[in-house]
C-alpha cells in the first residue's frame, strides 16, 4: 500500500513539475568553470573578471583578507561621475574644492572653476585692468545666450498654437482633438513678426546701435 500511494504522490508532483528529478539542479562546464575560479589562489592586488548565472560580469580585486566585487562599467561610471564633478579649468595645481556649493556648481557651469578661483583670476584681472572688458564680454555673452533660449520659446509657441493636438481622454483609449489657434500665417503675421522687431531692436541696443524707428 505505501507503495501505491508513493507511487501516486510521484506522479502527482510530476504532474506538479515538484518532483525532485524536475527540481534538481544541474550543474554545467561553465559553473563549474566559475565555481573554481572563486576558489583559485590570489595574491593581494590580483584583479580579474567574474560572470553570474545571470550573464552580468563583475571586476574582483584581492585585497587583504577580502575581495571587492563590482560590476564591471561600474569604473566607468565612475570616472564620468568624477568627470562631471571637476573644475577643468580652476587655476590651482590641485584643485582645493573638495564639497563643491551651489555657487561653486554656477561657476562650473559658467567657467569650469570653482567659486574661489573665479574670485581670483578676476583679482587678478582687475590688478591688470582688463577687467571692465571681461565683465562686458560676460554681458554680452548671458545677453546672447537669452536671445537663444527666447528664439527656442518662440518656436515651441509656433508648433503649441499652429498645430492640432490630440490626448486621449479616458482609460478607454478614446481621444480628442484640439483644432490648431492659429494658422502658420497669422502666427508669422503676429508672434514672429513682433519677436523679430524685438529682436532687432535689444541686438542693437546690445551692440550700441540706436533702436530703430517703426515708421521706417
Amino acid at each position: 500500500m505505501s507503495n501505491k500511494l508513493q507511487n501516486v504522490k510521484a506522479i502527482k508532483q510530476m504532474l506538479d513539475g515538484t518532483h525532485k528529478f524536475q527540481t534538481k539542479k544541474t550543474i554545467g562546464f561553465s559553473d563549474a568553470k566559475e565555481a573554481g575560479k572563486k576558489s583559485e589562489h590570489h595574491n593581494i592586488g590580483d584583479v580579474w573578471e567574474e560572470t553570474d548565472t545571470a550573464g552580468n560580469v563583475y571586476v574582483v580585486e584581492q585585497r587583504d583578507g577580502f575581495r571587492i566585487r563590482k560590476t564591471k562599467n561600474s569604473e566607468i561610471f565612475q570616472s564620468i561621475r568624477e568627470e562631471m564633478r571637476s573644475f577643468p579649468n580652476c587655476r590651482k595645481e590641485k584643485c582645493t574644492c573638495i564639497k563643491s556649493n551651489h555657487v561653486d556648481e554656477k561657476m562650473r557651469k559658467i567657467h569650469g572653476m570653482c567659486f574661489d578661483c573665479v574670485i581670483e583670476m578676476e583679482h587678478e584681472m582687475r590688478t591688470a585692468g582688463t577687467y571692465d572688458e571681461y565683465e562686458q564680454n560676460k554681458i554680452r555673452e548671458n545677453a546672447l545666450a537669452w536671445l537663444r533660449n527666447a528664439e527656442r520659446d518662440v518656436e515651441l509657441l509656433k508648433q503649441a498654437y499652429t498645430q492640432a493636438s490630440q490626448f486621449v481622454t479616458n482609460a478607454e483609449g478614446e481621444t480628442e482633438t484640439w483644432t490648431a489657434k492659429m494658422t502658420v500665417e497669422e502666427f508669422e503675421e503676429t508672434i514672429e513678426k513682433q519677436f523679430a522687431k524685438f529682436k532687432e531692436n535689444f541686438l542693437n541696443k546690445l551692440n550700441g546701435v540706436e533702436e530703430t524707428n517703426e515708421n521706417n
